[in-house]
């Protein structure tokens, strides 16, 4: 009797997205520049979207340096039909883009609340919306929706933002029951902070709305809570969607991998 021939274990086998097409939207810097540079090194041809024209142009070139591909797209994703028709043709969709404001409820501007969740829950929408056809019509797709730890628990100060994380996580998990059937995972990945420029822009925000220097934000503030008291670097959220995007998170849909530091184990 014949042995079955044994097969590569899916952790051994590395992530090759030849011949795939990834958008990666707030990927002028930050979380969105590591998640595109990552999935161009595996070979997708990457569609960077952003506003900022400057900083794509600089992915791009980063990315040719490396061996990659990445297509900059300058858009605002206000505009949500012309988000909507960039997603067209996408296999692998990460919607990164974000914005924030600290301020108590209150004081915190309304247009800045509905821009907020235009851009962190509506855009995602319309762009799910883009890609599902050419994901279900080939069988294959991966939707990776960065989350926070801001999606699974509240902090004070952060309306918008914490509601948009939390609709992005029912969000992601609808998209995870439609897309079964049709080959296409919907995951979220939830860090902590990671050392970006918006969060910079939050310490700032943090001294004023605690009323304490700014030297104390991160430790007192931003780290209080978590067992791990150092900020999470951006290619340590890309190495997360990566996973997400490989053999071996085939049967990984419909939840969140959290990246906290053990912020949320208390």
């Amino acid at each position: 009797m014949t042995a079955p021939r044994a097969l590569p274990a899916p952790h051994d086998t590395p992530l090759d997205l030849g011949g795939r097409t990834a958008l990666v939207t707030g990927a002028a810097g930050g979380i969105g520049r590591a998640c595109a540079l990552r999935l161009a090194a595996a070979g997708a041809k990457v569609r960077a979207v952003d506003r900022d024209a400057e900083g794509l142009e600089a992915l791009a070139a980063a990315a040719a340096d490396l061996g990659g591909a990445v297509e900059p797209h300058v858009l605002d994703l206000t505009d949500l039909d012309a988000a909507e028709a960039a997603a067209a043709g996408t296999d692998v969709l990460v919607n990164n883009a974000g914005l924030q404001l600290v301020r108590p409820i209150e004081e915190f501007p309304p247009d800045v609340f509905h821009t907020v969740l235009t851009v962190m829950l509506e855009a995602p929408f319309r762009l799910i919306r883009g890609a599902l056809p050419h994901m279900y019509g080939q069988g294959w797709g991966r939707v990776v929706n960065i989350s926070s730890v801001h999606g699974l628990r509240a902090s004070a100060y952060k309306s918008a933002y914490v509601a948009a994380k939390h609709g992005l996580e029912g969000l992601s998990k609808t998209t995870a029951l439609e897309g079964a059937s049709h080959g296409v995972t919907s995951n979220c990945v939830n860090p902590g902070y990671v050392r970006t420029a918006l969060v910079e822009k939050q310490i700032a925000d943090q001294a004023r709305a605690h009323g304490i220097p700014e030297e104390r934000v991160v430790a007192e503030v931003l780290l209080q809570d978590s067992a791990v008291k150092r900020l999470i670097e951006p290619e340590d959220v890309a190495q997360a969607v990566a996973y997400l995007c490989g053999p071996a998170a085939s049967f990984v849909t419909g939840t969140s991998l959290i990246l906290d530091g053990g912020w949320t184990a208390h």
